[in-house]
C-alpha cells in the first residue's frame, strides 16, 4: 500500500473539481477520505466542510491547485509569502490554490482533518508530467550501481519492503484523481522511491562509519528529489 500525503490526496481532488474531472460527489468523498475534512480560510471566518469549500472555490474564482512538497533548502511548489512557506517547510506539505491564491496546511490528521488556511502566492514553476517522469527514471537508474554497491537490501526489514515495492503495482492508501495514466504512474512510482527514502532515514547508522553513513544519504538524496518533483507534477496536472 502506497501512503499518500494529505496534501497530494486534496490537490489531486481539488483539480478533479476545479477541472470538471470528477462529479461533486466524488471530489467530497475524496477530500473526506479518512473521516472528515474543515478547512479554515485566511479570513478567520467559520471552518468550511468539504462541501462548502468547493462552492468558495468557485466563487472565489479558482482555476488550479497544486502541491507544494518542500524541504529545507528546496521549497518546491512554494511561491509566498515567506510566512505561508515557513509553515509549509515545517510540515512538510501544503496546497496552493491558484486564483484566490490561498494556501492549505494540514494541522490535524486522522479522521477529523483540519487544515489551516493562508495567502499563498502561485509558485513560479512546477514541474511537468512528462519531464518529472522522465527525470525520476533517469535518478533512479543513475542510482542503481550506486545502492548495490551500498548493499541497499541489507539496511533492514523496512527499507527491504519498500525496494521489494518498487516493482509491484501497490494500491494507493487512499483514493487519488489523476489527469491521466501517466500522471497515476508518476505518482505510485514517485511514492515507491519516498518509501525507500524515508525507511532509509530512520535507519540507525548502527556500525556505519560516518563516511558511510554520508554516502548513503549521498546516494537517496537525488532520488527523493526527483520523486517528490514526480508527485507534484502528477497531483497539480488538471488537464
Amino acid at each position: 500500500m502506497l501512503l499518500v500525503p494529505p496534501a497530494a490526496r486534496v490537490a489531486s481532488w481539488l483539480n478533479a473539481w476545479l477541472c470538471g474531472g470528477a462529479s461533486a460527489d466524488a471530489v467530497i468523498g475524496g477530500l473526506n477520505a479518512t473521516g472528515s475534512a474543515e478547512f479554515a480560510l485566511p479570513d478567520g471566518s467559520a471552518p468550511l466542510s468539504a462541501a462548502l469549500l468547493l462552492g468558495e472555490l468557485r466563487r472565489q474564482g479558482a482555476a488550479r491547485a497544486s502541491l507544494a512538497l518542500p524541504v529545507p533548502g528546496d521549497p518546491l511548489g512554494l511561491g509566498g509569502p515567506p510566512e505561508f512557506n515557513v509553515e509549509a517547510v515545517d510540515t512538510g506539505e501544503a496546497v496552493v490554490v491558484h486564483g484566490p491564491d490561498i494556501g492549505f496546511v494540514p494541522v490535524v490528521g486522522g479522521e477529523h482533518e483540519r487544515w489551516r488556511g493562508g495567502a499563498a502566492i502561485p509558485p513560479a514553476y512546477l514541474p511537468d508530467i512528462a519531464s518529472a517522469d522522465t527525470q525520476l527514471r533517469a535518478a533512479v537508474l543513475e542510482a542503481a550501481d550506486r545502492l548495490a554497491e551500498l548493499d541497499v537490501a541489507a539496511w533492514g526489514p523496512d527499507v527491504a519492503d519498500a525496494l521489494m515495492n518498487l516493482r509491484s503495482g501497490s494500491q494507493f492508501s487512499a483514493a487519488m484523481w489523476f489527469s491521466s495514466p501517466r500522471a497515476t504512474q508518476a505518482a505510485a512510482a514517485a511514492l515507491r522511491i519516498l518509501a525507500v527514502a524515508d525507511a532509509a532515514d530512520h535507519l540507525d547508522s548502527g556500525p556505519l562509519t560516518a563516511s558511510e553513513a554520508s554516502e548513503r544519504a549521498e546516494a537517496l538524496r537525488p532520488l527523493a528529489t526527483a520523486a517528490r518533483q514526480a508527485l507534484v507534477a502528477a497531483c497539480s496536472a488538471a488537464d
